[in-house]
């Protein structure tokens, strides 16, 4: 059976908790909430899609290529795509945000293999996706919704999607792809 991406998916680690409210081709929307002092666990871009916070209780501090942003409770952040960006909940009291993805693109299916990969415990020690399982399931549903960790530069996380995809054909990950997915 496919993860179900609207029940809510929890990151034990960063303190992250992602919840599908609805998705389409325009968007993809979804409930995030963030533990106090929990965090998005690396810096990232979003190569397709412009992402949009609104921040329903607490504060969220973002950095958006180089400069801090402060959103409360009301206000709204807009990262358009492309541009690098990391978000903390560094405050004492829990973060609730509703995300939006524009366009909606194949993000659904992005979040199925995400909380998948949460839900069996199969993070790194910081809270972060397994990168090589992530980047074998981005390249296998040729992922138009990529988002690639900055860490990574952009001409060696190709490479490393071919790299990986190999790898995940020969550790047998489709099994976990389809699991995910259901397909």
């Amino acid at each position: 059976m496919a993860t179900n991406i609207y029940e809510p998916c929890t990151n034990p680690i960063s303190g992250e908790t992602f919840r599908a409210i609805s998705f389409d081709k325009d968007a993809f929307v979804m409930q995030w909430t963030v533990q106090p002092e929990g965090y998005v666990p690396f810096e990232h871009v979003h190569l397709n899609q412009d992402e949009i916070f609104h921040v329903k209780k607490g504060e969220m501090r973002v950095v958006i290529a180089g400069k801090e942003q402060i959103a409360k409770a009301g206000e709204s952040i807009t990262i358009p795509k492309r541009v690098v960006h990391v978000a903390y909940n560094n405050k004492a009291e829990v973060l609730d945000c509703i995300v939006e993805y524009k366009p909606g693109l194949d993000h659904d299916v992005f979040m199925q293999c995400l909380c998948g990969l949460t839900n069996d415990g199969l993070n790194d020690k910081k809270g972060g996706i397994s990168i090589p399982r992530m980047g074998y399931f981005l390249a296998r549903m040729n992922a138009k919704c990529m988002a690639r960790p900055t860490e990574i530069p952009a001409p060696l996380f190709n490479i490393a999607l071919r790299f990986f995809y190999l790898r995940g054909v020969l550790s047998g990950w489709s099994r976990l792809f389809e699991k995910y997915t259901a397909g």
